[in-house]
């Protein structure tokens, strides 16, 4: 046992290691070791029998360099009884994959390929953190890396292979510098190559990411963080497979640019697995190939292929009526063949009548350039949008493509609420979901709703990306954002459509995006030469049907801004596709976004505010440790109780307390509540809520702002007269007082008169206004690189308000340029005549006179009976007086149209 207490690990170092007793699991008996004559002899006789007993393996590997990174792949060591396994390398992460086929084919027309990738805590020396400390379900991030897996190797496989193949790839150490994705997807490559499965490979997959301008090879976790781009490209040696990218606005050019650097990076992972598989593969194993014999096809493409054309010819078919109509057809043959008994007909027939539209439709867009639907090879399908269709939420809108349809909302939460992420690498948590959902109804179809799967993850995670590049940063928004994405109706692309939904939504929600987001897919129809496989004519198409995605060789999603790319996904049919083309496709993607953004900022083009009595309200305030302590109590229960009477939620994060509630009513109960608790920072002139504690005869305490008590003198009452305090207020009663002096020695007195006009005054009584802190207006981020100089020269439009999520609602240039002249005003004038609250615009500038000074800020006579207001900010002047002339500027208007000032620089 000496070996065992002298490791490096100080608690192994300290446990008793001999006066503990090992407890066999059979007999609960207590088991001691056999006892020898000598130590030495003992040890002497293990270690003969240990070297006697030895097992030697013979292992393989092999190691190269990418990107500056060390790369190494071994086989014989681990799963040696797998088809074939491979560990994959890189610095101190370490990734297993393996792969196994069945038998028997079964009686399937399909390639049953399961790919299955696990991240298990063991492998950053963590244990799980759940109730039986074992990983559970698969999470988001293994299902999108097991897609990730499948989709470049899956068009490899050859056509009739219909064995069920296994995929099982496992993080076996992290050190968290590097994503085990592109890790496990090699290492799968390799394993295939190593097995006796036929396989057209082998692959290789990269990443690429760029920092400043410039491209990085294999980049770290820490600069991935950094970077404006996260690309990830499979190709074999000639052909591309699989694009997986997430950007920031990155320009069609530049992008091209890292796709053409992406590929001979790639190749350089081909010949190390070429030289492991002649070291340690198997011979490819001769596996039976359900292939339609050429008579049989014939047979039936002559029965079916004349009213298949017929039916793909007629444009005014809808998706049903010509899925009908082809079942039909289906039908016939089928009766054909079974009054003529041909057995071998009827086990192929689906896939065969499947061939033959697809030859049809592929030769008629080729030959003639006209698509199933009539529509030319470029044209976007007729588009509606709308937002804010479900007022009492967050956010919402609908969004129409053809005949797909996607419903988007938006929740929006605290901070505490955002989503906890348990992988390897990565971030701990994310502020932004959106969640996909694709029903069985959207199909016309019956179903079974069951838990994560892992289409609906995959779409959900390429239109979350897509959002992700043009929403605010976390300082301006600290908000956690949930974004539904259900699917209506789904005739293609829904993935895409849920992108266009959602930007709309978040937009009705008030969130600040830059710029909407958009996307379609881009299809592709080629013409192949038989003995080669190489591509001879091709056609683009732009904005594909779900029909055209299934019968054409290529589902490329892109979806971006009018700026540049924010997303992409490119799956594919054939055994790779030239990158040229690939390239070639970006030009009509960017043509047929910008149709669609035009409709979309028709719908909506600024973030809405949140008005109404009904609307959500989200509001984040920031006080001292002690204050929070005050306010959350013993173990939370002063802060739950809070929550259960007002029906809000509170929560807590670095010294700020985000406030969600469900409209403004339950905002004031809950900032009265916090108020009253915390307090507020007493200042003369402001006004605050309190309670009537004690009466005497010279005048009334109150206790308000957190405990604190003032005296409300007898004359402080009332502008008449009073003879007795009684009359006027009793203990208990709750009143709107405004401080009217602080002594030296801290004592505050009250004032009730001075929040009631005088008799015959048409001045509005001063009311309490729980002001929140002045929010400045978000500095959204701009792309590293791709922003139009005219882009960086738009100014930044306000997002002020009580709501800290709300925007403005501005009006239009031109509606301003006709009120201005109408009214002879420029944003200089100083509004001698008189102020009319439709002709003050944003940005104008005009001399007001300080109306009221409250706790937070000022109410400003701005003249002709309009009233703005100015909120003091960190460290700005305080001591005005009523009726001082102060020089503003208009810079945003409230919820309710008040207009909010800043102080010019002067003052």
């Amino acid at each position: 046992m000496a070996p065992v207490a002298s490791k490096a690990n100080p608690l192994l170092s300290t446990i008793p290691w001999r006066r503990i007793k090992l407890r066999t699991i059979c007999g609960g008996r207590i088991a001691h070791a056999p006892s020898s004559s000598s130590p030495a002899e003992s040890s002497a006789t293990e270690c003969e029998g240990r070297i006697a007993g030895k097992k030697i393996l013979e292992t393989f590997s092999e190691e190269f360099e990418i990107g500056s990174r060390k790369i190494s792949l071994e086989t014989g060591k681990i799963a040696r009884f797998a088809n074939g396994a491979v560990v994959l390398a890189m610095e101190e992460t370490k990734v297993l994959s393996t792969v196994a086929s069945a038998k028997s084919d079964g009686t399937r027309d399909f390639l049953p390929l399961t790919v299955d990738y696990q991240e298990k805590q063991f492998a950053q020396g963590v244990i799980p953190n759940t109730f039986m400390r074992r990983e559970g379900a698969p999470k988001e991030r293994e299902l999108l890396c097991g897609r990730l897996i499948d989709r470049p190797i899956r068009p490899l496989f050859p056509a009739g292979f219909y064995h069920e193949v296994q995929v099982m790839s496992s993080v076996l150490s992290s050190d968290g510098k590097q994503d085990p994705d592109v890790m496990a997807a090699n290492a799968t490559s390799a394993a295939l190559m190593l097995s006796d499965i036929p396989w057209g490979g082998p692959i290789g997959v990269i990443r690429i990411g760029r920092i400043s301008g410039q491209f990085i090879v294999n980049p770290s976790m820490d600069e991935l963080d950094l970077s404006d781009l996260n690309l990830v490209y499979a190709c074999t040696r000639d052909k591309t497979l699989m694009i997986d990218v997430q950007a920031r606005e990155i320009s069609e050019k530049d992008l091209e640019a890292a796709l053409r650097l992406a590929h001979p990076e790639a190749v350089k992972y081909l010949e190390p697995q070429i030289r492991l598989a002649a070291k340690a593969g198997k011979q490819k194993k001769e596996y039976k190939l359900s292939m339609v014999s050429e008579e049989t096809y014939e047979k039936i493409r002559s029965l079916a292929e004349a009213p298949i054309k017929d039916v793909f010819t007629d444009p005014t078919y809808g998706k049903f009526e010509r899925g009908e109509a082809l079942d039909n057809i289906t039908q016939d043959v089928k009766k054909t063949l079974e009054e003529e008994g041909d057995e071998e007909g009827l086990k192929v027939l689906s896939k065969t009548v499947d061939t033959v539209r697809k030859k049809v439709v592929r030769r008629r867009i080729i030959g003639e350039g006209i698509r199933v639907d009539g529509r030319r090879l470029d044209e976007v399908r007729p588009i509606y949008c709308e937002a804010g269709n479900l007022p009492v939420l967050h956010g919402s809108s609908i969004f129409n493509r053809g005949d797909t349809q996607v419903l988007c909302t938006v929740t929006l939460g605290a901070p505490g609420e955002a989503q906890r992420l348990d992988s390897v690498v990565g971030p701990p948590s994310k502020r932004f979901m959106l969640h996909y959902s694709f029903p069985p109804f959207c199909i016309n179809e019956v179903g079974k709703r069951v838990g994560l799967n892992r289409r609906e993850v995959g779409h959900g995670t390429l239109a979350e990306k897509a959002l992700l590049g043009v929403l605010p940063p976390e300082d301006d928004c600290p908000y956690t954002v949930r974004v539904n994405a259900e699917v209506m109706a789904s005739d293609g692309s829904t993935s895409m459509a849920s992108v266009c939904a959602g930007s709309m939504a978040l937009m009705d929600a008030g969130i600040p995006l830059r710029e909407h987001v958009a996307g379609l897919s881009v299809g592709l129809v080629s013409e192949t030469d038989p003995s080669t496989g190489e591509i001879t004519d091709y056609r683009i198409l732009t904005d594909i049907l779900g029909l055209e995605d299934h019968l054409g060789d290529m589902d490329f999603k892109i979806a971006g801004t009018r700026s540049g790319i924010t997303s992409i996904q490119l799956d594919i049919k054939p055994a790779g596709i030239p990158l040229d083309i690939i390239c070639e496709c970006l030009e009509p993607a960017h043509k047929g976004r910008i149709q669609i953004l035009d409709h979309m900022e028709r719908a909506i083009n600024l973030p809405r505010t949140q008005d109404g009595r009904n609307s959500p309200r989200i509001l984040t305030l920031k006080y001292s440790n002690d204050a929070i302590r005050r306010l959350i109590g013993p173990l939370g229960a002063l802060k739950r109780k809070i929550e259960e009477e007002t029906g809000g939620r509170i929560s807590v994060n670095d010294g700020f307390l985000t406030i969600v509630a469900k409209n403004q009513s339950v905002l004031d109960k809950l900032m009265e509540k916090i108020d009253f608790i915390v307090g507020r920072e007493i200042q003369k002139g402001g006004v605050y809520k309190g309670v009537v504690t004690s009466v005497k005869e010279y005048g009334a305490f109150v206790e308000f702002n957190g405990g604190q008590q003032g005296l409300l003198h007898i004359s402080e009452l009332s502008h008449e007269p009073v003879a007795r305090i009684s009359d006027v207020v009793s203990v208990g009663q709750v009143l709107n007082l405004m401080c009217i002096g602080l002594d030296v020695r801290g004592n505050i007195n009250l004032s009730l008169k001075a929040t009631i006009p005088r008799p015959g005054s048409k001045t509005k009584p001063a009311v309490e206004e729980s002001v929140a802190p002045m929010q400045q207006t978000a500095e959204i981020w701009k792309p590293v690189n791709n922003v139009h100089k005219e882009q960086e020269n738009k100014d930044d439009q306000p997002t002020g308000g009580k709501e800290s999520l709300s925007s403005v609602v501005i009006r239009s240039a031109a509606e301003c340029d006709e009120e201005e002249k109408s009214a002879g005003l420029n944003q200089n004038s100083k509004a001698e005549a008189p102020l009319d609250a439709k002709k003050l615009k944003l940005g104008m500038e005009l001399t007001a006179k300080v109306h009221q000074i409250r706790a937070h800020g000022l109410v400003l006579d701005l003249g002709g009976s309009v009233r703005g207001m100015y909120r003091f900010e960190t460290g700005s002047r305080r001591d005005f007086e009523v009726g001082e002339e102060v020089r503003v500027k208009c810079s945003s208007f409230s919820s309710k149209g008040v207009p909010v000032m800043s102080l010019l620089q002067e003052y």
